[in-house]
């Protein structure tokens, strides 16, 4: 068979790999004097921002730490962390972030598993490690971090404090280059049985989604989300997929960044009209958070654009966040996938629409980024239609997909079984190429030989004007096999009962939307729904919560 043309290079000619510090080249370039700002403690300019990640390559390589070792951090959302993007993978080791909101036994597996030689530590997180200290098996020694004038007292085996190191540390550091396939960060998503898995990616794979990143937020004029001039101020851990990667695309475009440190509701709205943040991403339970604040109400939030994902983007949410001046937008991913997938692509034509419409657009899963291979299959691994109509598996194909599980390979070949990343998720695919999400495999519930969408649900019920939020599972049932049960937070003051709600669907089953049989056959009225780590419905919870009575 035929190859096609290949020409040798110059002797001389520099094979380019892609490392994350070339991430680094062009933000203090465009924009030197631009801020990245920490809540209401601190703020400086991109030049302080390089100069900061070389001196934290010396405190690095002074304490240890060798190209293949890993390097733990447990901080709140920091431009400390930021740095540590960085420096760490920069110098050839590994960035392992920590989800600081597992349980200690948890946190201890995740570190024993990636087998973290140095952890930099915030004072908050002391305790914990402290906790399953003498039982970390490669933990070699530890940094400080504080948002006070002097760390707190530990046992532990301490180089010093961040910045007391950062300040004795050189401003220059020669980063090597090396094979951009090495292993740049680890993290751990947490499924509903058995003990975390270990996503890792690499540089070229963090750099190819770097670029789409940047190219879907940026190059559309219906979604300007993120842009030369915006601020951008995550509202996503940045220990979970890397705060959606979106700090290496604002880092790489040299756009004012502002990192709110712990989430609190009031401060995180405080920072968004002091320094008019026009850029965020976050969970719908984050988003309804804030959204319920006494700050919020006196808010400017005409330029605020807001990325939803991690969970469905319920339509009762989004006309709420749209009546506040908000522009709402969906994004599509999982751990494995880096995050980003799919996002809301609106045309010219759309935003012509009124917002009742643009909604009904704005809450579907999205479009396919560049670069991105979506289809769905049946069981049988075969393509369906793109049809609106059939359902199947959501499967992808793209460069930065992680490449297995850390030490697991058995689940990495089910996760890519065929040669297809499985995402568990089921959905439809419209002609124009728009993705809609249906429900997790796991969550559809079947009654009376019926598939209902657990997430079709939930969507109708938050559009009861009393609703804040709901979730809805299936629960075992003799007749019927299961049967829906839904969880419903009501806004502050309003107030509803089971039948409300039940007569609410009672429309959408008149108008033919659903059938009768999807009105869930018990309501509970709750203060708070379980949620992950992550902030995302926790269905596996309220199943066994409702089981056991």
């Amino acid at each position: 068979m035929a190859q096609p043309k290949t020409l040798p290079a110059a002797e001389n000619a520099h094979s380019y790999p892609l490392l994350i510090k070339q991430l680094l080249l062009s933000g203090p370039r465009y924009n030197p004097d631009q801020e990245i700002i920490y809540a209401n403690r601190s703020r400086y300019t991109y030049t302080d921002l390089v100069e900061r990640i070389h001196r934290l390559a010396h405190v690095l390589t002074d304490a240890g730490v060798k190209p293949g070792d890993t390097v733990a951090v447990l901080d709140w959302d920091t431009p400390r962390y930021l740095e540590c993007f960085f420096a760490i993978p920069m110098i050839g080791a590994v960035l392992h972030t920590v989800n600081v909101r597992l349980s200690p036994e948890q946190i201890l597996y995740t570190m024993n598993h990636a087998e973290d030689d140095l952890v930099l530590i915030h004072d908050d997180f002391l305790p914990l490690v402290e906790e399953v200290s003498d039982q970390l098996e490669t933990v070699k020694g530890h940094i400080q971090l504080t948002d006070n004038d002097a760390p707190k007292k530990t046992q532990l085996h301490s180089h010093g404090e961040y910045e007391a190191l950062l300040a004795k540390a050189k401003p220059c550091f020669e980063f090597p280059d090396f094979d951009e396939n090495a292993i740049a960060t680890t993290f751990y998503t947490t499924g509903t049985t058995g003990n975390p898995k270990g996503v890792f990616f690499t540089h070229r794979q963090l750099v190819l989604h770097t670029l789409v990143a940047t190219g879907t937020l940026s190059h559309f004029d219906e979604q300007p989300l993120l842009r030369s001039s915006d601020v951008y101020m995550p509202i996503t851990p940045m220990f979970h997929v890397h705060a959606w990667g979106v700090p290496y695309a604002a880092t790489m475009m040299g756009v004012k960044q502002v990192y709110p440190g712990r989430y609190e509701p009031e401060l995180l709205v405080e920072l968004l009209k002091t320094h008019n943040v026009t850029f965020s991403h976050c969970v719908p339970t984050i988003m309804q958070m804030l959204m319920g604040t006494e700050g919020i109400k006196t808010a400017d939030l005409s330029n605020w654009h807001v990325l939803i994902g991690g969970s469905a983007l319920p339509k009762g949410l989004c006309d709420a966040a749209t009546k506040m001046g908000i522009s709402m937008y969906t994004g599509y991913g999982m751990s494995e996938t880096g995050p980003l997938l799919t996002a809301t692509h609106l045309k010219p034509a759309d935003l012509e629409l009124p917002p009742e419409q643009q909604t009904e657009k704005r809450i579907k899963t999205g479009v396919p980024v560049p670069m991105a291979e979506v289809e769905i299959h049946d069981e049988d691994g075969n393509p369906l239609p793109k049809d609106g109509v059939a359902q199947g598996e959501v499967v992808a194909r793209a460069p930065w997909l992680t490449a297995s599980y850390l030490k697991n390979p058995e689940k990495g070949e089910e996760l890519w079984a065929g040669g297809w990343l499985h995402t568990g998720d089921v959905a439809s695919i419209e002609p124009d190429n728009t993705l809609v999400i249906k429900d997790r495999i796991k969550d559809v519930i079947k009654t009376g030989g019926e598939w209902l969408s657990s997430l079709d649900l939930e969507n109708l019920i938050s559009q009861h004007p009393a609703v804040a939020a709901a979730a809805v599972v299936g629960l075992p049932d003799d007749k019927w096999g299961e049967r829906p049960h839904a969880l419903v937070v009501l806004n502050p003051g309003e107030s509803a009962d089971a039948e409300a709600i039940k007569s609410h669907l009672q429309g959408f089953v008149d108008n033919g939307t659903i059938n009768k049989w999807a009105i869930p056959q018990g309501v509970d009225f709750v203060e708070d729904i379980p949620k992950t780590s992550v902030g995302k419905v926790n269905k596996k919870l309220i199943r066994d919560q409702l089981s056991n009575g």
